[in-house]
């Protein structure tokens, strides 16, 4: 199985989605090396990691298989990094890679929102970067146990670099699919990511949340202001749903007992998964709002407009204490 491997792999990031992903790929066979913070490192050089998704799949690797470190190695030559860092640390974490790696190692971005590629490519010269796109939701919902709750399939900008990879991504399910232009893809799952502070704000899972029609009319209002921005930047969004983006609203805002019917794939999500930003949220940690509702307003801002009512969820998610809230509550804060 090894024989077809293309090297080795470094992940720069290790959380839930360098965990899941990274693990998947060393489930396979593939020397994968994980980078993270020692109070997370720690945690899994005690009890391994198990991995799990939404088709019944599961995997467990011991402790003593994984190959855990709180820095870059030094003399790593990574045939493939999967940069999985939050998006506040991009800049960061670039640097310390490109001080490392050897020129042209290519860094596939497995991050949220837009602009952490073209960060990573600014702050780390000389690495060949990568945007990717990561449909699903991934939780860790245990000490060690990372669950992949929906469904999809990662995307990428294509490049020669990420071909000899596809088999070895697709036998540790994980299948990646290469496109000439990411960025219909990335804004596509940005709209649907939307919802993340929603979530977040409403201190539910993600299906019981859904199957609130408030918070729903949240939802399609940001995607709404966010479709207008990207009509005036030309920019037309990938079908990354059931549905088109441009219908999705118009489904969200139905009365709950037509959604659960009309919106059965939709909700085809673990009754365990929640947003990642909700739990940051519920870790006190800093969330990625900026890469999620703050990427349209500053698109708007590029074409003479405003968004306000993602401009509104960017100020709630970045207060001090952001609580949580009704879906009245929320609806009255975004002016719906």
């Amino acid at each position: 199985m090894t024989d077809a491997v293309p090297g080795e792999v470094l992940v720069m990031g290790a959380g839930t989605v360098g965990f899941f992903i990274g693990g998947s790929l060393a489930a396979a066979g593939v020397p994968v090396t994980f980078v993270g913070r020692p109070r997370v490192l720690r945690g899994l050089a005690q009890q391994g990691l198990a991995l799990s998704d939404l088709e019944g799949a599961a995997h467990r690797l011991p402790a003593q298989a994984l190959r855990l470190s709180e820095s870059v190695p030094a003399g790593a030559k990574p045939s493939l990094v999967l940069l999985a860092v939050k998006s506040g640390a991009t800049a960061e974490a670039a640097a310390a890679l490109a001080a490392v790696l050897p020129p042209d190692t290519p860094v596939l971005s497995l991050q949220n929102g837009i602009s952490n590629s073209s960060v990573a490519t600014t702050a780390g010269p000389g690495l060949k970067v990568l945007p990717g796109m990561v449909p699903y939701n991934i939780a860790e919902i245990g000490p060690g146990a990372f669950h992949r709750g929906t469904a999809g399939r990662l995307a990428a900008q294509d490049d020669p670099a990420l071909r000899p990879w596809l088999p070895v991504f697709a036998r540790a399910g994980v299948p990646l699919e290469l496109h000439a232009d990411l960025l219909p893809m990335q804004w596509g799952k940005l709209l649907l990511n939307l919802n993340n502070p929603v979530n977040a704000l409403s201190g539910l899972p993600l299906r019981a949340q859904l199957m609130q029609r408030g918070y729903r009319r949240c939802f399609a209002a940001l995607i709404d202001e966010a479709l207008g921005v990207l009509s005036r930047a030309g920019i037309t969004p990938a079908q990354v749903a059931a549905v088109p983006a441009s219908t999705l609203p118009k489904i969200l805002r139905l009365p709950d007992w037509l959604f659960r019917i009309v919106a059965a794939r939709m909700l085809k999500i673990d009754a365990q998964a929640r947003s990642s930003m909700a739990d940051d949220l519920a870790l006190g940690r800093r969330t990625e709002i900026d890469a999620f509702c703050g990427e349209v307003v500053r698109l708007a801002r590029q074409h003479g407009m405003t968004a306000p009512r993602n401009g509104a969820m960017v100020a709630l998610l970045m207060a001090d204490a952001p609580a949580r809230l009704s879906p009245e509550a929320l609806s009255v804060a975004l002016g719906i």
